[in-house]
């Protein structure tokens, strides 16, 4: 099994396609993982095969077995073109009923952990299609929340992104410590962290919660060194300056091209995020390098989210 694992170490590996050799196709192409690729018939046959399994809670002596060289049970090899198994799709169409029992006869297995095409496993899905109830069976069950999708997202990535209050608690709530430590110092492929997102995006409650969880308030973006506090001036978000500021964000911390948050306030219009920053500033840091005002204009205004790729950019050899 391709099991694609979250990392403190850049994730930049663009070249890399999908575990079937198909090229990965994009989060707004397929977000859903297949929801729209089913006709009716297709869906259809599908549900008929999930209720053929059986797989509901019998006696145990009625329970499909797994054979005594420890392989899985037939319909958990069964996969959709997109690389989808029975519990994505179950997943994707919300069947509660057949989420739990395929969860429970399978606690503690790869087959939760398994990755379609575009290498979400349920929990993304689940994350997804916003159903925390089903994070938690999954993370109960065993599954691993360090596996990263082709973006280079875990789930708490996807959480941050769209600021999932239910589904970010659940994980952060469940899963190992380790393992929360691990993903929440991960950047994906477009070098943010899940307090970056959290940060871009103004959800200022997932920001709190990820700094008093043990995040690094000032890990910068690999792509040109932002902090979370540059993000929050970035965005214009007076209120993000002032919970990262009181959180202990570093005022005179530097992007990769030696700006500060400060020098970020140039050319916009809220003058109290430039007083809230002013007097913490470093009096050296407080006006623009003369050779680089132009190119700190250029950043300040350049675009935050995670949609903007890397062209011509090579890391690690990839």
């Amino acid at each position: 099994m391709d099991l694609h694992r979250t990392s403190i170490l850049n994730q930049m590996d663009y070249s890399r396609e999908s575990k079937e050799g198909k090229p990965a196709q994009s989060t707004e192409e397929r977000l859903d993982s297949g929801l729209d690729s089913l006709k009716e018939e297709e869906y259809q046959a599908v549900a008929a095969e999930i209720r053929r399994l059986q797989v509901e809670c019998e006696p145990p002596q009625h329970r499909q077995p797994v054979d005594a060289t420890g392989e899985l049970q037939e319909w958990k090899t069964q996969i959709t073109e997109d690389g989808d198994t029975l519990l994505h799709l179950a997943i994707i169409h919300e069947a509660k009923d057949y989420i739990r029992k395929m969860i429970e006869v399978s606690k503690n297995t790869d087959f939760l952990n398994t990755q379609n095409d575009q290498r979400q496993t349920p929990l993304h899905l689940a994350v997804i299609t916003n159903q925390a109830d089903v994070c938690q069976r999954l993370l109960a069950g065993g599954c691993d929340p360090t596996l990263v999708d082709d973006n280079g997202d875990t789930p708490l990535h996807i959480a941050c992104r769209h600021g999932n209050l239910p589904c970010f608690s659940v994980i952060t709530q469940n899963c190992q410590l380790e393992h929360l430590h691990s993903v929440m110092a991960s950047y994906n492929y477009h070098g943010q962290n899940c307090l970056h997102l959290a940060s871009v995006y103004g959800f200022l409650s997932l920001v709190e919660n990820l700094v008093d969880l043990g995040a690094d308030i000032n890990a910068k973006e690999q792509r040109n060194g932002r902090s979370a506090l540059h993000l929050a001036v970035d965005q214009q978000n007076l209120l993000l300056v002032q919970l990262l500021l009181k959180k202990g964000a570093d005022p005179n911390q530097l992007t990769s091209g030696g700006h500060s948050p400060f020098h970020l306030t140039y050319g916009r219009d809220n003058g109290d995020i430039r007083m809230e920053l002013y007097s913490l500033t470093d009096p050296s840091l407080r006006e623009l390098p003369d050779s680089e005002s132009e190119d700190s204009e250029e950043e300040a205004i350049e675009e935050s989210d995670d949609e903007v790729g890397y062209d011509d950019i090579q890391w690690n050899g990839h």
